[in-house]
């Protein structure tokens, strides 16, 4: 079993929680400028590749004397960071807050006190986190792709992994990802990339994407 992290930001964490999402989709990266991704089939199954485009002059076409020339293109087989049965932990918007600080306020927050050790030394106190913090104003945040995996809460087993094309999402789809049907699952999309990434990762790209489906599950002893 492989516990690996996956981030989400703060409105996912609260369909989570809610036990509205249980998909996601990832878009399945380029690793070069020159390439396509297509479906290739042999005697070993179907697997998603990417392969060298195929331009005249570059990797086909003719000698002076009429003869054919071709270059065998070279490929790469896409690998889905997850596969069914690992167990992901939740990286989200969080913050650590010390005992001393409750001390100093002369209040109880409730939580459970644990001993966290960073760079600024070992302390006393508790985790909390911007999802369903009742006063998110007051409390200094750091991003989710620096939670500590001892900070992790949610926890969910990978129950399916498959390559699709982002459009190919329907409503069934659109409501496994947390979202009620008609939702602008396009605009939310292209929300997640980068502007100089959306021709090819936008929606209107209709990139090939991971579709990860997931169920909630307890931390494992080896977590």
């Amino acid at each position: 079993m492989r516990v690996l992290p996956i981030l989400f930001n703060t409105d996912m964490v609260r369909a989570v929680l809610d036990n509205r999402k249980t998909a996601t989709r990832r878009a399945v990266r380029y690793k070069y400028s020159n390439t396509e991704m297509k479906m290739r089939t042999d005697k070993y199954g179907t697997c998603l590749i990417e392969i060298q485009k195929d331009i005249e002059g570059e990797t086909h076409g003719k000698y002076p004397d009429g003869r054919k020339w071709q270059k065998l293109l070279p490929y790469i087989e896409k690998k889905a960071p997850y596969k069914k049965g690992d167990v992901l932990y939740v990286r989200e918007t969080w913050a650590f807050l010390p005992c001393i600080d409750c001390v100093r306020e002369g209040t109880d927050c409730g939580r459970p006190c644990v001993t966290y050790e960073d760079k600024d030394g070992v302390s006393d106190g508790c985790f909390v986190y911007r999802a369903d913090h009742p006063d998110p104003g007051r409390v200094s945040w750091s991003p989710s792709i620096h939670m500590p995996k001892a900070a992790a809460r949610i926890w969910l087993e990978v129950t399916d992994v498959r390559t699709e094309r982002l459009q190919d999402i329907d409503d069934k789809g659109i409501v496994a990802e947390g979202l009620e049907i008609g939702a602008p699952f396009e605009e939310l999309w292209d929300s997640t990339i980068k502007k100089s990434d959306l021709d090819r990762y936008g929606w209107d790209a209709n990139p090939w994407v991971w579709t990860i489906e997931f169920e909630r599950c307890e931390k494992p002893k080896e977590g």
